[in-house]
């Protein structure tokens, strides 16, 4: 007969067995652990931590999956990451990329997984019809299915000093709404006794993408690359060229001027150096924390005899959510991801992201929420950019750009403005310089990405 130490110690040693047994078979209550989902960000702090607190909300929001975000660095380094860890075979789940790889997101081809194509597959309420157009445009494909889930979108707008204006004589409570007007302001900013009467944030996006958009004019062929990897640049047209010479002579008479590449010229503004300054949208924020003036907020100029009527909607900037694929990932994986985008894709937390960081809503609803709130009577101006997205329905100019490697013709059409600034060449040697080596560019985008 066993002892009862002996009795207590088999007992014991049983019970532990059944237990590891247990939490091996299906069905048991710790196997239910949560889907693990690897989601790899661009944004730094501040944005990047309210990033992660929509994360956690909607990690505590539900048991059955865990979204593990994670920063990994500016947007083109984290592009450069998830396409590192796909050919390595363990990409993330999902991957924030900037408009501007959007392009090279497109065809990529069984890298990625598209939205449209999650949402099906695992039965996921979805309706593309609740983003405002200019954005779902922008991330869909050219029979309108969403590729990626928009999220942190923003536009070009115009800030102004309405404590300038006011020492210029300038009513500070009209902007100029047209280019001429603006050029007569920037007179008499420039007769009142300042230096910089107005400068741009990312010349290229807002001068020339946004440009084109607003006047519906293309920016290369084959829908701004909507319609073909056999874009061609045609920033050649009388509305880019006048507009350059316009902007190199205003350089020329102290009315402008110019501040760097990208973002660069965003500093001068909320300093109190420039009176006027067209840029992202999302430098509001800035502007709240730096400057020490009254200001306003207005929507782009646009030039009268080319708008051909009212101008027509911005397009956007900021960041969408792809989803990778991987040699193992499971039917499991995909069901979280759509959970978590289900979750993004609510209007209230649309509306909080936008109200807490500045950047627009991607909703309709989210708008409407934000409006019933009172947000846009507390904040004046704050519903310029929006509002500019959604003035007029999209057409294939101002849908956006899907140009292959449109960083590079970025940094190709700033070089060529930056000689015509230092009065190397005008607009007109400018861009036809632009386009011949952007087409290059395409042309070895196509080359790589045919077939």
């Amino acid at each position: 007969m066993l002892s009862r130490r002996k009795l207590a110690l088999l007992t014991g040693a049983a019970t532990a067995t059944a237990l590891l047994f247990a939490a091996a078979l299906p069905g048991t209550a710790s196997a239910q652990q949560k889907t693990v989902v690897e989601f790899w960000h661009g944004l730094p702090q501040p944005l990047g931590g309210q990033l992660e607190q929509i994360v956690k909300d909607f990690n505590d929001s539900q048991s059955a999956v865990q979204v593990n975000p994670s920063y990994k660095g500016s947007y083109p380094e984290t592009m450069q990451a998830a396409i590192a860890a796909f050919r390595a075979g363990n990409a993330p789940h999902i991957v924030q990329m900037f408009e501007v790889g959007t392009a090279t997101m497109m065809a990529a081809g069984p890298a990625v997984k598209p939205v449209y194509q999650l949402m099906q597959e695992t039965g996921a309420s979805f309706d593309p019809a609740a983003y405002i157009p200019a954005v779902k445009g922008y991330y869909s494909s050219k029979d309108g299915k969403m590729m990626a889930l928009p999220f942190n979108s923003s536009t070009a707008i115009m800030f102004y000093n309405k404590d300038a204006f006011q020492k210029a004589g300038l009513d500070p409570n009209t902007p100029p709404a047209t280019w001429p007007d603006l050029i007569e302001a920037a007179k008499k900013l420039k007769a009142s006794g300042s230096s910089c009467p107005f400068t741009t944030a990312w010349p290229t996006w807002v001068q020339l993408e946004q440009l084109g958009a607003i006047h519906d004019t293309p920016f290369a062929t084959q829908a701004n690359g909507y319609g073909g990897l056999n874009a061609e640049l045609k920033i050649d047209a009388p509305l880019y060229v006048k507009h350059v010479q316009t902007l190199i002579d205003m350089q020329k008479d102290g009315l402008f001027k110019y501040g760097g590449r990208d973002n660069k010229a965003d500093a001068l503004f909320p300093s109190g150096e420039c009176a006027m300054i067209q840029g992202s949208s999302s430098l509001r924020s800035r502007i709240l924390k730096e400057g020490t003036f009254a200001w306003g907020a207005a929507p782009l100029p646009y030039w009268p005899e080319f708008a051909k009527g009212d101008p027509k909607n911005g397009i956007i900037g900021g960041a969408a959510f792809w989803v990778m694929t991987s040699p193992k990932r499971n039917e499991a994986e995909y069901k979280a991801v759509s959970q978590f985008f289900t979750y993004l894709a609510k209007p209230e937390v649309d509306a909080k992201w936008h109200m807490d960081t500045g950047y627009v809503p991607v909703t309709l609803k989210g708008i409407e929420i934000a409006k019933a709130q009172g947000y846009y009577g507390k904040n004046p101006g704050a519903d310029v950019p929006a509002a500019q997205l959604t003035r007029t329905p999209t057409t294939e100019n101002s849908m956006g750009l899907r140009l292959g490697n449109l960083p590079e013709i970025r940094n190709i059409i700033q070089e060529e403005l930056e000689k015509a600034f230092q009065g190397q060449q005008d607009a007109r040697q400018a861009l036809d310089v632009s386009i011949k080596r952007g087409n290059t560019v395409l042309r070895n985008f196509e080359r790589a990405n045919k077939g």
